[in-house]
């Protein structure tokens, strides 16, 4: 089994979605399949087939949503230490070629958010990074050719 690396506020947020999915949008979903068979002939009533393609997406995405907090590992960062870039790290890169400076945060690929700076520790830069060390070089495949970074800070918080 696939276990899925989370934070506790991964964890949170998650089981907040969940929750909403159970409570609000099943409801909702049931609700509308219910006004839809009112219209009459279900043969040819969109409305219908619609509520009810709406009730499986949510339902799909409940048992998803199950199935990942019931394999996520949960660790907290805060509680991290040390000096290579593992799971829950902060990590500062200069580009060696611009001096552009950058900074990730790597997390499981369910937390990922590239608009953030959070990393899943699974795509290439992330897996490039693990086990790198303040003032290790780090070459990463980018569609352009390769781009070198140098390491210039690391931290769990």
């Amino acid at each position: 089994m696939q276990k899925y690396p989370m934070t506790p506020e991964g964890q949170k947020r998650f089981r907040a979605e969940l929750r909403h999915l159970i409570e609000v949008e099943r409801g909702a979903a049931v609700l509308a399949i219910e006004v839809a068979r009112a219209h009459g002939d279900l043969s040819e009533n969109a409305e219908y087939d619609y509520a009810k393609d709406k009730q499986g997406m949510v339902e799909a995405k409940i048992r998803d949503l199950e199935a990942k907090l019931g394999l996520a590992e949960i660790i907290d960062p805060a509680t991290l230490s040390g000096d290579r870039v593992m799971f829950g790290a902060t990590v500062t890169l200069q580009d060696c070629d611009t001096d552009e400076v950058v900074t990730y945060k790597l997390l499981g690929s369910l937390e990922s958010d590239l608009k953030a700076g959070i990393l899943s520790i699974e795509s290439p830069i992330g897996r490039a990074l693990l086990g790198k060390s303040v003032d290790d070089e780090v070459v990463i495949a980018v569609p352009r050719g390769t781009r070198t970074f140098t390491v210039t800070n690391l931290e769990y918080k």
